[in-house]
Parts: structure tokens; C-alpha cells; sequence
């Protein structure tokens, strides 16, 4: 039997129609398959490998991790070296506000974690969430999404949540003071790269204070540079009370983190004790490659850089009269077009000839794309040519 039959009939699926791409290697921004085929990826993993695949700073960080040692004990019971520089250098990247981490396996159990610790510090039940949101698929998570069609069949979800619309200053005095939190992604990656007004996130900053609810910034896509800032609040100039991570932050290892200030933490303590736990997250190893990707995004990548090369590729792909609007923010892209059945040729055509690209999941009439931020100009030039190509090959 073919490994794509195995992969078909022994691994469970999330959609009718995956790529099959069988992997052999993967290298900066550069994925090969068991036939000897290279692509160049441009969604990184959807926002995962932000420095690239297998970056040498992190595979050597992995391998010291290993060869130390692997799960020892559940979170926050021993001191663990690899756990507490992360947390360390993590907090010395973020304003004085957001000085202690929780570290968690995923983005999602983040989310998990935050929503619980605002019900926690605040005594309230009320989540307030916005339309076109993504924040997970467990069942929190997806209680604060807005997606409704991938939430209907997995009702009831958690009670007393309410959506707002997305950038709307006059929805904000729905937020009062029944609100436990707010959680927001500071830039809606699933609805199709959904950028706020400063205004907008201001307020919604001015408000939450107002009430006394907590505010989440969601940056579990957004963050760890995708946007052109290590952070996504940075372009903003507001400090959230809680931020949430995952995806990029593992440097192509599974990690989530929840990072707030110590006294709001600390209620994970008591009343219960052990309000919230988990077995493996702060894994040694992962946080060992977090340390290491963070470090990289601190002296290795330029910025500006990233502003000048995400730009690029929107005014090569601007001339394709079938892309509609083009949203940027740093090398996160939405693309639209007339139809999802015109993106999925594209995607697949773009396969066929070496280059990855994706759709969105509550925006199916647009194409995404998040390369890792590691990409030359050579690379986006030769990129945005097979783009067009495929656009040209399919209409």
C-alpha cells in the first residue's frame, strides 16, 4: 500500500482534499518531496516557521535540550533551565505590563487558559469576541470564533458569549461591566488579514479599562514578526492585559504561551489550587527552541526589511487585473478574487509548479500567503512570477 493510502486510511483527516504531498526535507523556505521535488513555501506551515525550516540555531538548541533531558514533571512543579530563559527573554520583549509566562502546548490551549484566568481575576462571565474571529478549534476556543459554519454542528458551546463587529467604534458600549474579557486577534488572520484602525484598538484599550474587563490580544498568528514588529500591538501603541502565542513562537516546535502580569497569574494558585494545569506544556525541548527562535528574531531579522519585501510582492502581484484587493501587514497577504473555485485553481496550479499557497477557512474567495520572513528579494521576485503564471495558466 502507498504511503498516501496509509496516510488516507491510518491518520484521521480534517478535509476531503489534502495536498499529499509526501516530505522528505524542509530548509529555510524551501520544502522537497520523497520524488526529489522542490517548492518554495509560502505560507510557512500557515505562519509557523517565521525564521524558516530548520533553522540551525534551533536544531542545535533542540539537540543540547535532548541531550540534557526530556519531560521530567507536570508544569511549574520543578525548575527547569530551558523554561526559565524563555520565559525570560520572552517578558524582556514585552512592555513591563506582561511580565510572567504560563507555557502551554498550542495557541489553542492558550486561548483555553486566557479565557479562564479573566473569569478568574475579574469574577465575572461574560466573553465578549468579534465577528470573523478565529481563536481555535477546542471547545473555549471555538466558543469566542466567528465562524458559525464550523461551530454548528459542535453546539452548546460555552454560554454568555457575545460577538461584536470588527473595527466598530459605536460596538464598543456593548463591553460593561458584566465583561470578564475581550479577546481580539490584533490582526484577523482567518477572515482574510483584517487590519484595525489605531482608533478602533485604542478605544477598545479605553473601554475595557473603563468597565474593569481584561482585554486579550490574540497574536497567535499575527505575532513573533509576521506583521512586520516582533509584536502585533506594536503598531498600535496599546498594551494588552493578557497576550496570547503560539504557531511562530515554537520555531517549528509545538508551544503556546499565556503572558500577563504575576499578580493576575498567581489566581491560578488558589481558590482552587491548580486552577490551571497542564502535563506537557513548558516541555523542555520546545521551550529550548522558543529561547532559540527568539533570539534569532532579535539579531537576525531586520524589519524593514520585511516592510520592503512584503511591499514588493504586492506591487508585482497588483498588476494581475483578477486580484481584486490585496490586504497587507508585514508578509501576512490576502488576496481576493471573484470566486473560491478561481482561488482553488490558482492554489493547485501554483502546486503544481513548485510554490505553496493556501486559502482561508471564513474567507474562501481569497488566497493567503505568510512566507517565512527569512525570503530574499530574488526569492519574492521568483514567487510573485509563478503566482502570476498561475493566475494567467487557470483563467
Amino acid at each position: 500500500m502507498s504511503n498516501q493510502k496509509d496516510f488516507l486510511l491510518f491518520q484521521g483527516q480534517t478535509n476531503p482534499f489534502p495536498f499529499l504531498i509526501e516530505i522528505d526535507r524542509a530548509e529555510g523556505i524551501y520544502i522537497r518531496d520523497k520524488k526529489g521535488k522542490t517548492y518554495i513555501d509560502m505560507i510557512a506551515g500557515v505562519a509557523v516557521n517565521n525564521i524558516g525550516h530548520n533553522h540551525p540555531k534551533v536544531v542545535a538548541a533542540l539537540k543540547k535540550q535532548i541531550d540534557q533531558h526530556l519531560h521530567v514533571m507536570v508544569y511549574g512543579e520543578f525548575v527547569q533551565t530551558a523554561q526559565l530563559d524563555f520565559s525570560k527573554r520572552l517578558t524582556s520583549l514585552l512592555p513591563k505590563e506582561l511580565n510572567c509566562v504560563y507555557a502551554l502546548n498550542s495557541g489553542t490551549e492558550a486561548n483555553e487558559a486566557a479565557l479562564k484566568l479573566v473569569k478568574r481575576v475579574t469574577g465575572r462571565n461574560e466573553l465578549i469576541s468579534f465577528r470573523g474571529s478565529y481563536h481555535g478549534s477546542t471547545h473555549g476556543s471555538l466558543s469566542v470564533s466567528g465562524n458559525e459554519t464550523k461551530k454548528e454542528a459542535f453546539r452548546p458551546l460555552l454560554p454568555d458569549v457575545r460577538f461584536l463587529e470588527f473595527n466598530a467604534i459605536p460596538d464598543l458600549k456593548q463591553i460593561t461591566t458584566k465583561t470578564a474579557g475581550v479577546i481580539i486577534e490584533t490582526v484577523q488572520g482567518d477572515a482574510g488579514v483584517r487590519i484595525p484602525s489605531k482608533e478602533f484598538i485604542r478605544e477598545l484599550r479605553r473601554r475595557c479599562s473603563e468597565v474593569g474587563a481584561l482585554l486579550i490580544f490574540d497574536e497567535i498568528q499575527c505575532g513573533i514578526g509576521r506583521t512586520g514588529k516582533l509584536f502585533a500591538f506594536e503598531h498600535f501603541n496599546v498594551v494588552p492585559d493578557i497576550l496570547t502565542l503560539g504557531k511562530a513562537l515554537g520555531g517549528g516546535m509545538p508551544i503556546g504561551a499565556v503572558i500577563s502580569s504575576h499578580q493576575h497569574l498567581k489566581e491560578f494558585t488558589y481558590n482552587p489550587m491548580l486552577g490551571h494545569i497542564t502535563t506537557f506544556g513548558g516541555h523542555p525541548v520546545n521551550c529550548a527552541a522558543a529561547n532559540a527562535c527568539l533570539e534569532v528574531m532579535e539579531n537576525e531579522i531586520n524589519f524593514d526589511e520585511i516592510e520592503r519585501l512584503g511591499q514588493l510582492l504586492v506591487d508585482l502581484l497588483s498588476k494581475e487585473e483578477e486580484i481584486k484587493e490585496i490586504r497587507r501587514i508585514g508578509m501576512m497577504y490576502a488576496f481576493d478574487m471573484k470566486s473560491f473555485e478561481r482561488v482553488e485553481k490558482v492554489v493547485h496550479k501554483c502546486l503544481e509548479k513548485g510554490l505553496i499557497s493556501f486559502w482561508f477557512l471564513s474567507h474562501p474567495d481569497s488566497f493567503r500567503l505568510s512566507p517565512p520572513l527569512t525570503i530574499s528579494e530574488s526569492e519574492i521576485i521568483q514567487a510573485a512570477s509563478i503566482i502570476s503564471e498561475a493566475i494567467q495558466e487557470t483563467s
